[in-house]
């Protein structure tokens, strides 16, 4: 079996070898930036020296637009040692710190009101935007017919899109008091996504579509039940009906925070998987896999255990075996991994992980 098939075949609950190996958060030839000062040209090999699977993440996206179209100019609103405040082409104003890790913040966003989104559309989501497409759009067709790592549909996410635009805050808000605002944003969003899968499937297969969302706290979900089922649950399954038109097998969730209740939702509307399963957020993959044993689960190991050294790495990786013998679990860090990871402690972890990955049976769950 090559890297897609175990990928799907795994997620899926279908018989396989083994598990990919991924490297699940960072894309390619992902660094820290003392890890390139200590081992000059790391950034440039460190996929190969690790010997991760599939390609990005260890699942690809093709580089059409998906995000809003025909943006003006970024104009910088302030500039110092410390930190740059900017607004983005879209309107959204962003301040980033120039050290740390949490190192960006949104201070004020686009959409306020009906005639701000009413605005946003006309000039930002346009479907048919030509430039949506890379120039080179043709010669990634052809490498995707010959590939052997899975690729992806891309959306910014039902709630995620809405929450870029508003703001978490003011969107907690617009449910209440504009929700033909919020229904609107969010069908409108899925629409042009839609639009866009449908260019993409003309030329070649896919294996998932991955939703960006992260709309949970250490707690759970920023809404409750109910708004999750007015508002998303008819856009996942508008989700869904494509994926099973078009052969895609699983709908993958990207959300931070505290998911396992989420996790019901998600189901409900039709999402097959979901990641990270953060460790510091109380989630536990053991406990995923009893209560929802239809659902695939990608990373969910601790990636602080890499800061605290080897014995910590070895009994978080023990766990990873464990969790490959449930099925239909992908083992990887809950996250890139923070400044006060040595590139030793990174490769200790990965490379014992490996070990893992290639001699666990998985289960068939």
């Amino acid at each position: 079996m090559n890297t897609r098939e175990r990928f799907v075949r795994t997620l899926t609950g279908k018989p396989v070898d083994r598990v990919p190996f991924m490297k699940v958060f960072g894309g390619a030839n992902a660094v820290l930036g003392h890890w390139e000062n200590e081992y000059p040209g790391i950034r440039e090999c460190i996929d190969e020296l690790l010997q991760f699977e599939g390609q990005h993440r260890g699942w690809q996206c093709t580089p059409v637009n998906m995000d809003p179209s025909q943006p003006v100019p970024v104009e910088v609103l302030e500039d110092t040692e410390t930190r740059v405040v900017r607004r983005r082409g879209d309107g959204t104003v962003e301040m980033i710190q120039k050290t740390g890790d949490y190192n960006r913040h949104d201070l004020d966003w686009p959409i306020k009101s009906m005639a701000d989104w009413d605005r946003y559309k006309r000039e930002h989501m346009q479907a048919d935007d030509p430039s949506r497409f890379p120039g080179n759009w043709a010669e990634l067709v052809e490498e995707y017919r010959h590939r052997d790592y899975p690729l992806q549909l891309t959306h910014r996410g039902v709630y995620g899109f809405c929450r870029n635009r508003m703001g978490d805050e003011n969107l907690a808000y617009a449910f209440y008091d504009a929700p033909e605002l919020v229904h609107d944003m969010m069908d409108y969003y899925t629409d042009m996504a839609i639009a866009l899968w449908e260019k993409q499937v003309e030329d070649a297969d896919f294996d998932l579509i991955e939703c960006w969302e992260d709309m949970a706290s250490r707690t759970g979900s920023m809404i409750s039940p109910k708004t999750f089922r007015e508002f998303m649950t008819p856009n996942y399954r508008r989700i869904a009906d494509f994926a099973q038109q078009h052969g895609i097998e699983i709908i993958l969730v990207d959300s931070d925070g505290y998911i396992e209740d989420l996790t019901e939702l998600m189901r409900e509307g039709g999402v097959t998987t979901l990641y990270p399963y953060e460790v510091q957020s109380l989630n536990d993959v053991a406990r995923v896999r009893d209560r929802f044993p239809t659902v695939g689960c990608v990373g969910g190991l601790n990636k602080q255990a890499m800061a605290e050294g080897k014995e910590a790495i070895d009994r978080e990786v023990a766990r990873a075996r464990t969790f490959i013998e449930k099925g239909r679990f992908i083992p990887g860090p809950d996250h890139f991994v923070l400044s006060d990871v040595t590139f030793a402690n990174y490769r200790y972890f990965m490379e014992q992980l490996r070990e893992v990955v290639l001699t666990t049976v998985p289960g068939n769950g």
